[in-house]
């Protein structure tokens, strides 16, 4: 319960920093906005379609929109790595505000429903720069992995509200007003968005404070349009990681584009609860993604991120099973708060892990390409549920894609599981691993141990311990040699993967011996306070360490 109990106040600070940041607290406001009128947009779209086709019309449209996207978004995404991504924001709300507003118009005027279905598609594409640029904006402004973890999780966290807020103010609005009024209320929360993002300012970080001299130019052959366009896809392909990562999120989302058809049919054929009740079913989408988002963050102090992220894609597919078995409102409710749930593991995760691994320099394209990706597999889950449904009715096509997309889990675990171990990996664990003093640690306190690790460089003939001296750290030998010496006698030479300084820090005594090195070498040190907080009540390893420093002792 203490180890439960530390999760959830380590969480809590996390929240709590990204708000003290200005440019996250601003960027995370901004998105607030948009996004509860994103969500109405998304129902007030749905209806109009349902009311003008049937379920055939939405989920044409939604391929329409998510093939479009998928398309342009790898061109799109350019603009992030090439322009400041604040501005490629900005840009990207104002002009959807734009085109949200005149379909508003156009609806009110009853104009001809292709026309607007046009400007669903247009406002659409216009989207696509912006969800690479806030991405890849975000390390920008993060003042390390756990803020970048916890921005994530605030950002999914408001992506809840509005499922929540989005769908139940379309639900309102449609209930006492008309459609228009819901793309209207999209479009002011678009002027909202631009105006807080125009506010943000970053600081140019240097390395240090050196001034060098300015090189000479360098010729160098700028790449193709196409080549830049794809340098995205390049390093998706390239990474074995990525990879896996990718090809779940498109799991994901064909259950997720396959949503858009069924909840619809789910609440107006299958329930018979109206589109205002339609409305309000999706709104229990945020209630588990608000809870989600708080159990990610949690979740992500376990050092699990892929894994998790397996487990939310899990649960995004197999709750399906429950309402095609029972077609009840309750077990609706049941499977859209469980898919809340998932989907703020599976956005938060899969976020801050490709945050993590993907070059700065093309993080933007390579956010655009996942966005492609993941757009096409909605797309396939659009154009999927209404040939299920026409073909083997609403509830077995609810059993082919749940299943399906469960069993894809499984097959990508092993791939999950190497992301944690060895692409997420901080600096420096692997050596942990190999030191047999720490073997017999828990896998989270060698990753917390490791996060802790300080390279210290020494040449021959320096002293790294001096017997007698308070002991301040511990040391392990990543590279060179080092000689172990007691009253200026020899006592043992020691290398790579060999360790020192232990005995005075778990029996808090001065230095018992003097250690030089005899070589160029690296050390990883952890001070006392990283070292011993990590390792006290680990009843095996003091066992452990009992035995190996009476062994040392011995040899003194």
């Amino acid at each position: 319960m203490s180890g439960l109990r530390q999760r959830l106040l380590d969480a809590t600070g996390a929240l709590r920093d990204v708000f003290r940041n200005p440019g996250l607290r601003r960027i995370e406001l901004a998105f607030a906005g948009s996004i509860v009128g994103d969500w109405a947009y998304a129902v007030g779209v749905a209806v109009y379609a349902y009311e003008h086709g049937g379920a055939t019309a939405v989920g044409v449209l939604g391929v329409v929109r998510y093939v479009s996207m998928a398309v342009i978004s790898p061109f799109a995404s350019m603009l992030g790595d090439r322009y400041p991504r604040r501005f490629v924001m900005v840009g990207s709300d104002s002009t959807r505000a734009v085109l949200v507003l005149a379909a508003a118009v156009l609806i009110a005027g009853g104009a001809d429903q292709y026309l607007i279905y046009a400007l669903a598609v247009a406002t659409s594409i216009c989207a696509t720069p912006f969800r690479s640029a806030q991405a890849s904006f975000l390390p920008e402004l993060a003042d390390g992995p756990e803020d970048l973890a916890a921005a994530n999780v605030a950002s999914s966290t408001i992506e809840s509200v509005g499922f929540f807020a989005g769908p139940a103010l379309a639900g309102l609005l449609l209930a006492v007003a008309s459609i228009s009024t819901v793309y209207i209320f999209n479009a002011a929360t678009f002027v909202w968005s631009a105006f807080l993002v125009l506010g943000i300012r970053t600081a140019k970080k240097e390395p240090d404070g050196e001034v060098r001299p300015a090189a000479a130019p360098v010729a160098v052959a700028k790449p193709g349009f196409l080549a830049e366009a794809s340098a995205g896809y390049r390093e998706i392909l390239g990474s074995r990681s990525l990879r896996v990562l990718v090809g779940l999120y498109c799991a994901q989302t064909v259950v997720a584009g396959a949503s858009l058809v069924f909840s619809v049919s789910i609440a107006l054929n299958l329930l018979g609860i109206g589109r205002s009740g339609y409305g309000y079913l999706n709104a229990t989408l945020g209630i588990g993604g608000l809870v989600g988002g708080f159990v990610a963050l949690v979740l992500a102090q376990r050092g699990r991120l892929a894994r998790d992220f397996g487990a939310g894609v899990f649960l995004w597919a197999a709750p399906l099973l429950l309402v095609a078995a029972w077609p009840t409102v309750a077990a609706a409710v049941i499977v859209m708060v469980m898919l809340g749930l998932a989907n703020s593991v599976v956005d938060v995760n899969a976020y801050t892990i490709l945050q993590r691994i993907a070059p700065e320099e093309t993080m933007a394209r390579v956010f655009g390409a996942m966005e492609s990706a993941v757009i096409a597999g909605m797309a396939v889950g659009a154009l999927l549920m209404p040939a299920l449904i026409s073909t083997v009715g609403l509830r077995w096509g609810l059993v082919v894609v749940g299943a399906g997309v469960s069993l894809s889990v499984f097959v990508g675990a092993a791939g999950l599981r190497r992301i944690d171990l060895v692409a997420l990996a901080p600096p420096g664990l692997e050596l942990l691993r190999g030191v047999p003093l720490l073997a017999l640690l828990p896998e989270q306190t060698l990753e917390r141990l490791a996060r802790g690790l300080v390279p210290v460089t020494i040449e021959a003939g320096e002293v790294v311990i001096r017997e007698g001296d308070r002991g301040d750290r511990f040391y392990v030998v990543e590279s060179g040699e080092i000689e172990v010496t007691k009253d200026g006698r020899h006592v043992a030479s020691l290398g790579p993967g060999d360790f020192v300084g232990e005995i005075a820090l778990l029996r808090d005594v001065p230095r018992t011996a003097t250690v030089t090195a005899t070589a160029a070498t690296v050390l990883q040190s952890l001070d006392r306070d990283h070292f011993i907080p990590a390792v006290t009540g680990q009843g095996t390893f003091r066992e452990a360490a009992d035995v190996a420093m009476t062994v040392r002792l011995a040899m003194l």
